[in-house]
């Protein structure tokens, strides 16, 4: 007796290797790790403390360049100002307490060298010791009877409020004023001081700024004070990371040769201009220097008698 066919059931599709979707999800797990796991380093330096202020331009690019050069090994970042306006005194503390930034710039001490951490590469090659006063204009003739620090002594000079400058010329016998950056140059042309001292870049761009508003402002024109005057990066103590990452960005840019080429872009006409070969030199001392200051890495500094233009 014939029995009914029926034809057999299709055979089921053909399963994947039972290998393959565990490596696949093995893998998609391991690149999500890593985009987890890549975070941004968030670099965050002091904002400004006045509108237009770009005496710190350079050290941002330097900043800026030194942690592109780290990236492909130390990952990405994010480079930001403060929320806030902050003077040095102010972020100087901020920084020691380890609250709004990662990183600030100033001159060293044997006291900040305590607090804080620092990265002994001079920033602008020692270039900040040399400083040219802005003056009232009626000023210029008493101000060349300078000859000498005893001369200097008789004279007041203004200073920022938390500036390393100020207890190096009260120790060096020197009145000084202090107040917010912005007041300093109305306080100089109304006669509270007699000498507002700046950095070689610093001069020349402020007057530029400040004179269409005050035309008894004016740049000095014969004098030149000196004195030993670093100034570095620092960071929190326990921010050793960061410190090392900029570092080894610095020292990239101090062999290929971009550490200079970004000084003299920043500095190289002003240090034209400001002619310190044709001035008279009254040297200070510094007393806050602390001994482990590179002063023996030449090609860290300026030396004004063989690179000047």
């Amino acid at each position: 007796m014939w029995k009914s066919f029926s034809p057999p059931s299709p055979l089921p599709p053909p399963r994947a290797p039972l290998c393959v979707l565990p490596l696949f999800l093995l893998l998609w797990f391991i690149l999500l790790c890593g985009a987890v796991h890549a975070e941004v380093l968030r670099v965050v330096y002091p904002a400004n403390e006045a509108p237009g202020d770009a005496r710190f331009a350079d050290l941002i690019e330097i900043l800026h360049t030194a942690l592109e050069r780290t990236a492909a090994e130390d990952g990405p970042f994010e480079l930001q100002p403060s929320a806030m306006e902050m003077n040095e005194a102010r972020y100087l503390s901020a920084l020691k307490q380890g609250q709004l930034i990662n990183i600030a710039w100033s001159s060293t001490s044997i006291d900040k060298e305590r607090d804080l951490l620092p990265l002994r590469i001079p920033l602008r090659k020692g270039l900040l010791g040399y400083r040219i006063a802005l003056i009232a204009r009626e000023q210029q003739a008493r101000i060349d009877q300078i000859h000498s620090l005893d001369d200097l002594r008789r004279f007041s000079v203004g200073q920022g409020l938390g500036w390393g400058d100020v207890k190096l010329y009260q120790a060096a016998g020197i009145k000084v004023a202090q107040a917010s950056y912005d007041k300093l140059f109305r306080m100089l042309t109304l006669g509270r001081f007699d000498l507002f001292p700046r950095g070689v870049t610093e001069v020349y761009a402020e007057y530029a700024l400040r004179a269409p508003d005050d035309p008894r402002l004016t740049v000095e024109k014969n004098l030149l004070l000196y004195y030993p005057w670093p100034y570095y990066f620092f960071f929190n103590r326990k921010d050793d990371a960061l410190k090392q990452r900029v570092e080894s960005g610095i020292r990239m840019m101090l062999r290929d040769g971009s550490f200079d080429a970004l000084f003299w872009k920043y500095n190289g006409k002003a240090i034209e201009q400001a002619n310190l070969r044709g001035r008279r030199v009254i040297a200070l001392p510094n007393t806050m220097l602390p001994r482990e200051t590179p002063l023996g890495e030449t090609g860290l500094w300026l030396d004004p008698t063989k690179q000047l233009p």
